[in-house]
């Protein structure tokens, strides 16, 4: 059965982002701090080991992108320009309460970025290294207690293993919710279209309360679960499913996935940092606190990293388990590392996989949506 329904508890993901600034500035009124991040390689768990509140950053609209172009250049990846103009025009809240940003080395533009934002609030930069190896993991395990130090200095707190456990135990069991909800995409036909599924995915990320999170994806996992056994889906057997790669989606960077799922595509995995890519595996709990989280950090297989032939695995590896009929490799323009790596990504998975593959390389802007649309519709009725 064939059907529109959705879940109750979307709306409450919907309702988040207000939700969590009347809480971020209760908890700002009770002398709690504040912490911007920027990037999956930013390890939260150390932030709310200190007390603080982490909260992302990242910009994913359009609209601050003309005051950022009055100081960046115009050809640098929307991603940057967003989220430097949400800063330098003050329209971002979030970017307003806070007190401390941890930034990292991922990219030239990112990194080129954060000097001009260290001039407008405390900035602490995470030297990430370009390789894992165990000579890597050496370094960065020293940026991460580096990390911990300057939250101690900040905050005047000091950060015990047992905070750290505490933390990575709460966040383990956030990262368990989040990978259970997107692995319900696996069903066929899938309950939940990608765009809703992108939005609870992006909006949960504003609440401040980690356990409510849970107990919030863990109910519309149950739900979806419900749906499907009902046979209730905007979807049928015959709905072309694709696997988004690439670049980091959210709420307003969106329109590839509308467009595919206004076409008859469905979304059904996002392998992006917002999304798989940060729930594929565990801090080990067992291990020493802030080597655990070194550990698990610098696994993150991001285009920044050279090799990066984990994330080559690992979009193969979830093009099987979401039984995929196409891969979108989405790169925002000026976005190198992404958009030199779909070359061999494309390579990799016509000798493994041999899926259609298309890369769609745009911007934030809506100046490319019709072509956008014939590049998409032809993509998906190849492969019905």
């Amino acid at each position: 059965m064939e059907s529109k329904m959705e879940p109750n508890i979307l709306s409450e993901f919907e309702n988040l982002r207000a939700k969590s600034i009347i809480s971020i500035l209760a908890a700002k009124e009770e002398g709690r701090k504040v912490v911007g991040m920027y990037c999956l390689y930013s390890p939260a768990e150390i932030i709310m080991a200190a007390g603080a509140i982490p909260i992302s950053l990242c910009g994913t609209r359009q609209d601050p992108i003309a005051v950022a172009e009055k100081v960046l250049p115009r050809n640098l990846c929307p991603l940057i320009k967003s989220s430097y103009g949400f800063a330098a025009a003050g329209t971002c809240p979030y970017f307003n309460f806070s007190d401390l940003l941890i930034a990292e080395t991922t990219c030239d533009g990112k990194k080129k970025m954060y000097e001009l934002l260290s001039d407008l609030k405390p900035l602490h930069l995470l030297q990430l290294p370009q390789k894992q190896d165990e000579e890597a993991l050496q370094y960065w395990y020293g940026e991460v207690i580096k990390m911990k130090d300057r939250l101690e200095a900040e905050f005047s707190v000091t950060i015990t293993d047992q905070d750290l456990r505490e933390s990575i135990q709460l966040m383990n069991e956030e990262r368990r919710a989040l990978k259970d909800l997107q692995d319900i995409a696996k069903l066929k036909p899938s309950p939940i279209s990608g765009m809703d599924l992108l939005m609870a995915l992006y909006n949960r990320g504003f609440s401040i309360d980690k356990k409510e999170v849970v107990v919030m994806v863990d109910r519309l996992t149950l739900e979806l679960k419900e749906l499907h056994r009902q046979g209730v889906t905007p979807f049928n057997t015959k709905t072309p499913r694709i696997l988004l790669t690439g670049v980091p989606v959210g709420v307003g960077s969106d329109k590839v996935v509308q467009i595919i799922e206004e076409n008859g595509g469905n979304v059904v995995c996002f392998e992006s940092c917002g999304a798989y890519k940060g729930v594929v595996d565990q801090v080990d709990e067992a291990k020493e606190p802030l080597l655990a989280i070194a550990e698990k950090y610098l696994r993150t297989p991001c285009s920044c990293m050279s090799p990066n032939t984990a994330r080559f695995e690992l979009v193969e590896r979830l093009a099987d388990e979401f039984n995929v009929d196409g891969i979108v490799d989405l790169t925002w323009q000026g976005c190198h590392t992404y958009n030199i790596e779909s070359h061999s990504l494309k390579k990799y998975l016509q000798d493994k996989i041999n899926l259609p593959f298309l890369q769609i390389e745009t911007d934030y802007s809506e100046s490319d949506v019709e072509q956008l649309k014939v590049r998409i519709e032809a993509f998906l009725e190849m492969i019905s």
